[in-house]
């Protein structure tokens, strides 16, 4: 089975039928397991055998589901949590401590954003952001003695900028540092940040990995020691990833590849029909030749994944009056969905930033983020350009 391409092991990676011979798993909806003894109950507290014990702990459908991301992103091991934010927070958590920082790149996710200035801060963690244009070297210039992880997503939420893996890996490795990579935009399909010597990958299960906008959930993949303590804090305190939508998500993945193929064909094509609108300022997709890390893009990437940005001639007001035109494509803050997604990022996702900190990472008044769905493409493109002519 060694041998099987990682499109067949996003299917058949799966529980072991039980007694009953089903050919679907099931969903193991229980908060505790039973022993046969007391002394297999002791060695398994000890950790001395491997036996489920506490839904807080484990569950066969969790396992399922991390070892199915394992597999897809080249990983040694991996934990599950009840959101992707429960995930990351679980991440810094178990591997920080009062006096340490976390350097990241200023793009980031609205919520990560929060949660490095506002919440770790009281726990003692300090943290430096670093605008992506500066490169490794500023990356570089921003670690101090306390820097303990470097953080980046890439493609960025949600100007999709692209971050060199392999160089900001170097750079974490020479300094001793933990490299943690956002995947979320790319999944395992598309691209590897452990093959371009990540040491943490990030995925928020809510979105391309169940891709239908179902159920919540977060994973993060790595080296096992650095996975034990982030599984010790996670069960410690409590955000457990249900049996249910870890089963949700596992049974997702197995239409991932075929999922982001699509998305990336049909959002490659939006990018195009934008960028030659006269309503739009301009357009950012990973793998169109305008973008300015295009070829970094093509050598880190498979695809340019679902995500399209673009900034909305006339600013916040006719960018409100562009989403309310819109017929089919939906209105919500998700994204990785079957169905086309449209946002603005200024007043929804990165609303609690201030202006300044949006001005610095890209994000104007205008600026709409499109999850590109699986639907006809040119269904997509006639409902986003008869909005963009409503809006004038």
């Amino acid at each position: 089975m060694s041998e099987w391409r990682e499109e067949t092991w996003a299917i058949r990676t799966q529980m072991k039928p039980t007694q009953q011979a089903e050919h679907s798993v099931p969903v193991y909806l229980t908060s505790s397991y039973t022993f046969d003894n007391a002394e297999t109950m002791r060695a398994a507290f000890a950790d001395e055998v491997r036996h489920h014990i506490y839904g807080r702990y484990t569950n066969p459908n969790v396992d399922e589901l991390v070892e199915k991301v394992c597999r897809l992103e080249g990983a040694e091991s991996g934990h599950a949590a009840a959101t992707g934010m429960a995930a990351l927070f679980g991440t810094f958590g178990g591997l920080l401590q009062v006096g340490d920082q976390i350097v990241a790149g200023r793009a980031i996710f609205g919520t990560t954003h929060t949660l490095l200035t506002k919440w770790l801060p009281r726990f003692g963690i300090a943290h430096t952001l670093v605008d992506l244009s500066g490169g490794v070297d500023a990356f570089a210039d921003a670690i101090t003695a306390a820097t303990k992880i470097l953080l980046v997503e890439t493609p960025t939420n949600p100007g999709v900028e692209i971050v060199d893996l392999e160089a900001l890996a170097g750079l974490a490795h020479e300094r001793g540092l933990i490299m943690v990579v956002d995947n979320t935009f790319a999944t395992p399909v598309l691209q590897k940040p452990i093959r371009h010597g990540a040491d943490l990958v990030f995925q928020s299960a809510t979105k391309f990995l169940d891709g239908q906008g179902r159920v919540l959930g977060g994973v993060m993949v790595g080296p096992e020691e650095l996975i034990k303590d982030i599984r010790l804090f996670c069960r410690t305190t409590g955000p457990a990833l249900g049996a249910f939508d870890a089963w949700v998500i596992s049974k997702g993945m197995e239409t991932l590849f075929l999922r982001m193929e699509r998305h990336s064909a049909n959002a490659l094509a939006l990018a195009h029909r934008l960028e030659g609108s006269a309503d739009v300022e301009s357009v950012r997709y990973p793998f169109l030749p305008s973008h300015p890390a295009h070829a970094l893009a093509r050598k880190q990437m498979k695809a340019g994944g679902a995500m399209v940005a673009f900034a909305v001639k006339g600013g916040l007001d006719r960018g409100r009056r562009f989403l309310d035109a819109l017929q089919m494509c939906t209105l919500t803050p998700n994204l990785g969905d079957t169905r086309t997604i449209v946002t603005h990022p200024a007043s929804t996702t990165h609303s609690k930033l201030t202006d300044g900190e949006r001005a610095a990472v890209g994000i104007g008044p205008g600026l709409v983020r499109v999850s590109v769905g699986l639907e006809a493409v040119e269904d997509i493109v006639e409902d986003v350009e008869q909005a963009l002519a409503a809006s004038r």
